[in-house]
């Protein structure tokens, strides 16, 4: 499996206000948004392009458009911080939604909704913040997996290293695109030293 860890100043300066418990609610989703700016520039790097002819003030040059073939999925509720980068950046992207949380006592993830496009032979892009145990990631490829997509592509804003090693066991052929990969997990299945709970934070639920 592929991972990529971002590494850029700017990454490092909004991670750091995310992990900042005294962060507010409102520039917790401000600086949650600006990251993710980051996050799908570096995960669409391979997606094609087709050649397009323009017309310059001065002559007529050869030019290139990204082909209509994205979806972005974003995984409940806390992959909705991470919809502004991927909304604003990729031309004519379609969105899709998968309710998928974690159980307290167990850690399994609970699938509760689903709402998705059409994604055969498309680039999916995942958007779930938080890669801990994995489990919740792994169940939402395995419902974009069924629909027979070209390439998938998982980004998160912070993974745990048993979470990376329980994805590249379920499915190595995923990229991950990863704003940094923390030390471990706690007892609770929390990511140390983390951020919290990322839905929370982001809808002022704590």
């Amino acid at each position: 499996m592929q991972v990529i860890e971002l590494s850029h100043p700017l990454k490092n300066h909004y991670l750091t206000i995310l992990r900042d418990k005294n962060t507010t609610v409102e520039d917790f989703r401000t600086y949650a948004s600006k990251l993710s700016y980051l996050l799908i520039l570096e995960g669409s790097k391979n997606i094609s392009l087709l050649n397009k002819e323009v017309e310059t003030p001065i002559t007529k040059t050869e030019g290139y458009e990204i082909e209509n073939e994205n979806v972005a999925v974003s995984v409940l509720r806390a992959g909705l911080g991470l919809v502004d980068g991927v909304k604003d950046l990729i031309p004519n992207v379609a969105f899709g939604y998968i309710g998928v949380q974690r159980n307290e006592e167990t850690a399994e993830p609970e699938y509760y909704y689903e709402n998705l496009p059409n994604l055969e032979n498309k680039n999916v892009f995942i958007l779930e913040p938080m890669l801990a145990t994995g489990g919740s990631l792994s169940f939402a490829i395995d419902k974009v997996k069924e629909s027979s997509p070209k390439n998938i592509i998982a980004l998160t804003v912070i993974s745990a290293p048993e979470g990376i090693k329980m994805l590249e066991e379920t499915h190595p052929d995923v990229t991950l695109v990863t704003g940094n990969i923390d030390e471990k997990l706690n007892e609770n299945w929390y990511i140390v030293p983390g951020l919290g709970d990322m839905g929370d934070r982001l809808f002022g639920t704590i």
